[in-house]
């Protein structure tokens, strides 16, 4: 497949993910109802409620919170005039705003990107990925970070982590409120079995959710990929650039569970973690997809 292909079927995966966090916010709704009556309703609202302070508060922050949770220092053009010159280059193609640039002190080489939007992000190098990687495959790099600017995948991101959060919550609250013997008033009335499925609903749901906000992440990775392709068009550079990741086995030390998904290559043990709950497509996947991408020249 071309990257245009390959970005129109990520964007319908992306979307189709997106409507499915919907439907299993309504399932997670109807459940509650059937199980609890009117009393489990007034959950959702303060469910959501919470999500959505905890989230988009992140959100609106997310350059400055990034910045803390990875120890990236902001640096001036002067520090690396070679690196602003290659980031002018790939934002002269794709049309976006100059990012703000830092750089993580870590051996390991990787690099991120965030901001809730182009006139506000930032975009990170370690100083392994700098040293490490010449011209071609760091500007491969460069394009994918801005691809993740361009497609807004800090407001995706954020979306997902907003109805996880808050079918998290929902299942959290009202599991407890049946184990305080919480239940609705027409027991006599209430199919056995429509109770013990919305129970096995409301158990599964945060760890479904859960699975949903990851492959909508690994979605945006592969959509970042293609779209990097169409600023620089040459895949045998970002190509490159993953098979040195690929390659090195060292890893990032900030590499909480909270930001993992930033990363152009994941800083978690990729064999710790099921590929159902990886926030990256396996790296030779992407590998040979971006080969694909040259043989058709």
């Amino acid at each position: 497949m071309n990257f245009r292909t390959m970005q129109a079927a990520n964007r319908r995966k992306t979307i189709g993910l997106l409507m499915g966090m919907g439907v299993l916010m309504w399932v997670v709704v109807y459940a509650a109802l059937t199980y609890f009556g009117g009393s489990g309703a007034g959950i959702v609202p303060i469910a959501v409620g919470i999500a959505l302070i905890s989230v988009w508060g992140s959100y609106y922050g997310s350059d400055k919170l990034v910045l803390t949770m990875t120890g990236a220092k902001l640096i001036k053009e002067s520090d690396n005039p070679k690196l602003f010159d290659l980031i002018q280059e790939i934002t002269i193609a794709s049309g976006l705003p100059m990012p703000k640039v830092a750089v993580v002190i870590d051996d390991a080489p990787n690099a991120f990107a965030t901001g809730r939007n182009p006139e506000h992000a930032l975009i990170a190098f370690t100083t392994g990925i700098l040293d490490v990687m010449d011209r071609d495959q760091l500007q491969g790099v460069i394009a994918h970070e801005l691809a993740h600017v361009a497609n807004r995948d800090t407001l995706v991101s954020a979306v997902a982590a907003t109805t996880a959060g808050a079918i998290a919550i929902v299942s959290d609250m009202l599991t407890r409120m049946m184990f305080f013997g919480g239940r609705r008033d027409r027991d006599s009335n209430a199919n056995p079995i429509a109770l013990i499925l919305s129970l096995v609903i409301l158990i599964l749901a945060p760890l479904a959710a859960v699975m949903l906000k990851s492959a909508i992440s690994r979605k945006r990775e592969s959509l970042a990929d293609a779209t990097a392709v169409s600023f620089t068009r040459n895949p045998a550079g970002l190509r490159s650039a993953l098979e040195v990741l690929a390659a090195d086995s060292t890893v990032v030390q900030q590499r909480s569970t909270a930001v993992a998904h930033i990363w152009i290559e994941s800083p978690l043990d990729a064999k710790s973690v099921s590929k159902m709950f990886s926030t990256h497509p396996p790296i030779q996947e992407r590998i040979a997809v971006l080969k694909s991408m040259e043989s058709l020249g």
